[in-house]
């Protein structure tokens, strides 16, 4: 992998990692495309860049990290993930990441499912606004929910959006949440891979990974910005076409 990948990759990956598309699938579509082999440095590569997305969470939101009754909520919401998360590692990170197949129809099935729930979902006028007026039993489910973004392709954002709108939580309330639950998920992710993987890492590869990171840190402080001032005028129904788009470019140009 050459500077550019690592620089490419970064962009996509802040732009993607909070939006219904998933970034983990765009980012092993994106590999294929830019012609480097699949190895277990570049799936670690592709999760460790994701920290750096997250990052601008930390950024952006910090002062909600002070407060106890949402750092609270937040724990609540990725105590289900990881334990599904410490379980699922071995077999997700061997037989699902770089999955070409599985990334392309989770995308596609996800775009359908998610232009069908804006269609039939109505969020209630009388719905609470804020982060703390999410309750701990709404937070697990919410992370519950999450966990199923371990298949690359069904876009963590997306899981957890959804989840909390079935649930009831205002709709800029749980993208919000959403944003701070990835802090924990992705540093746990990162912290888990580099434990297990850390005879990969030599300085060539930790100076990528650092372009990466950088690049995926300060797209994402601009992504996050405009996913909120989008949401507050329109649904995801354009993401879920998108989604479907993509996989079939993808499938059609590349698969076949």
């Amino acid at each position: 992998m050459t500077l550019l990948d690592a620089v490419l990759l970064g962009i996509i990956e802040g732009l993607t990692e909070f939006l219904p598309i998933s970034s983990t699938g765009h980012l092993i579509l994106a590999s294929t495309l830019l012609g480097i082999p699949d190895s277990d440095l570049l799936t670690s590569f592709h999760i460790a860049i994701q920290l750096g997305a997250i990052f601008a969470v930390v950024v952006l939101y910090w002062r909600s990290f002070l407060e106890v009754e949402i750092v609270k909520r937040i724990l609540a919401g990725f105590i289900p993930t990881a334990v599904v998360g410490l379980i699922m590692y071995s077999f997700v990170k061997q037989y699902l990441l770089g999955n070409e197949m599985v990334v392309v129809a989770a995308l596609a099935i996800g775009g359908v499912v998610l232009i069908v729930f804006e269609l039939l979902h109505k969020e209630r006028e009388d719905a609470p606004e804020g982060l703390t007026t999410i309750t701990y039993r709404q937070a697990m489910l919410v992370g519950l929910a999450q966990s199923l973004a371990m298949i690359p392709g069904v876009s963590r954002s997306a899981a957890t959006i959804m989840g909390g709108l079935i649930l009831g939580i205002r709709r800029t309330t749980i993208v919000e949440f959403s944003f701070l639950l990835a802090v924990p998920t992705m540093g746990a992710a990162v912290a888990l891979d580099v434990y297990k993987n850390y005879q990969l890492f030599t300085y060539d590869s930790v100076a990528t990974i650092g372009v990466g990171f950088t690049v995926a840190f300060v797209v994402a402080l601009f992504a996050i910005t405009a996913l909120l001032r989008f949401i507050k005028k329109a649904t995801f129904i354009p993401f879920g076409i998108y989604r479907i788009v993509i996989a079939a470019l993808f499938f059609f140009l590349v698969i076949l």
